[in-house]
């Protein structure tokens, strides 16, 4: 745990869980079209003035997501060449397993920042 983060108090248990669920949410994409981006941004706006911590992980949650949807768009294009259903495969995985992990982590009280993210929402 870095300095700033033993400074900050634990987040109560609704706000742990409302940003755990920001994370989720993007688990609908898999029975949702575009639901990997549908979930986050609608629990992002609906409870982002609840906390600061939900606001972040909200944040953070779409912005990850918004990541995913344009590198599997370029894997679309890339499938013309072969590599892109092997990348396309990796994506998802990669995805899956991150947004699990941030959900767990967020749920701990533990503020989450997804690797390789572009971050296009501040």
């Amino acid at each position: 745990m870095s300095d700033e983060q033993q400074l900050l108090p634990t987040p109560g248990k609704e706000v742990r869980q409302w940003a755990m669920f920001c994370h989720l949410s993007a688990l609908l994409g898999i029975w949702i079209p575009f639901g990997t981006l549908i979930g986050p941004l609608i629990l992002w706006q609906m409870k982002r003035d609840m906390d600061p911590f939900v606001d972040a992980q909200g944040k953070e949650a779409l912005n990850f997501q918004i990541t995913v949807a344009i590198a599997s768009a370029i894997c679309f294009l890339l499938m013309l060449v072969i590599i892109g259903f092997f990348l396309f495969g990796l994506i998802a995985i990669g995805a899956l397993v991150l947004t699990i992990i941030a959900g767990v982590k967020a749920n701990e009280g533990v503020p989450y920042r997804y690797p390789f993210t572009w971050r296009l929402i501040k």
